[in-house]
């Protein structure tokens, strides 16, 4: 991913109102982020851990979508999730149930659409094997990196399709 400033990332939510997008805290350190092994740009907000935000590049430009942990969801005690966009392996609360609001009209009616993802969102970094699971006798991966990151960019291209579907 091309690094991106303050102004592009703020320009490219869909699913929030300008005023919104004014007020989200984007990621400390962002000029210093991995841009090299980032195909997307996600961050929980740290002053409120039940936020989250992804920046994609997409179709010439990008694609902001601001997700929550829906209410009322409960932590489970499953020993092992699985993110459904990078397919790698947690252990316990390392993948969250994150909801994000439809575009349009649709969002604007209260609709959403829910995905299940790496709760640091370091989907990137996974795939690429420059972080690892925590997860202990983690299944060995077969397919070469660069088929992973193509397996989780088709993942979370669906992902925003369903977001998209909502301004239709």
């Amino acid at each position: 991913m091309e690094p991106v400033g303050e102004k592009a990332v703020r320009a490219s939510f869909v699913n929030c109102s300008k005023g919104e997008a004014s007020r989200i805290n984007l990621p400390v350190g962002m000029a210093e982020l991995p841009w090299e092994h980032l195909d997307f740009m996600g961050w929980r907000d740290p002053g409120a851990p039940d936020r989250s935000y992804l920046v994609v590049p997409r179709d010439g430009g990008l694609i902001g979508v601001t997700l929550r942990v829906p209410s009322g969801v409960r932590r489970s005690f499953v020993k092992t999730t699985v993110c459904s966009v990078c397919v790698t392996g947690h252990p316990g609360s390392g993948v969250s149930l994150l909801a994000a609001r439809r575009a349009g009209p649709s969002g604007r009616q209260g609709n959403t659409v829910g995905t299940y993802l790496c709760a640091d969102l370091a989907c990137s970094l996974y795939v690429r094997g420059r972080k690892k699971s925590q997860l202990a006798g983690q299944y060995e991966e077969t397919l070469p990196p660069e088929e992973r990151v193509a397996r989780m960019m088709r993942n979370l291209d669906g992902f925003l399709d369903k977001v998209l579907e909502g301004d239709k």
